[in-house]
């Protein structure tokens, strides 16, 4: 296990503290949960994003071939 310092903004830290006095957490498990939800959350947005793109490509690439096909059946 790593050891990391951090700063807190005063708000936040009160209001993880009520928040734990209720929990019955330790503060340590508390931030290692918050972390790895985050990390969770920003690799779906990371994903999201790859696939955003993936899409895009894939869309203009199918129009192409739509085209294609269409000037194909104009032939006959």
């Amino acid at each position: 296990m790593k050891t990391v310092s951090l700063k807190i903004d005063d708000s936040i830290f009160g209001e993880t503290e009520k928040i734990l006095s209720q929990m019955k957490k330790p503060r340590n498990r508390y931030i290692n949960e918050a972390i790895d939800y985050y990390n969770k959350f920003q690799k779906r947005v990371i994903i999201e994003k790859k696939l955003r793109v993936e899409s895009e490509l894939v869309e203009a690439e199918s129009l192409l071939v739509i085209r294609e096909f269409e000037a194909l059946g104009d032939v006959d």
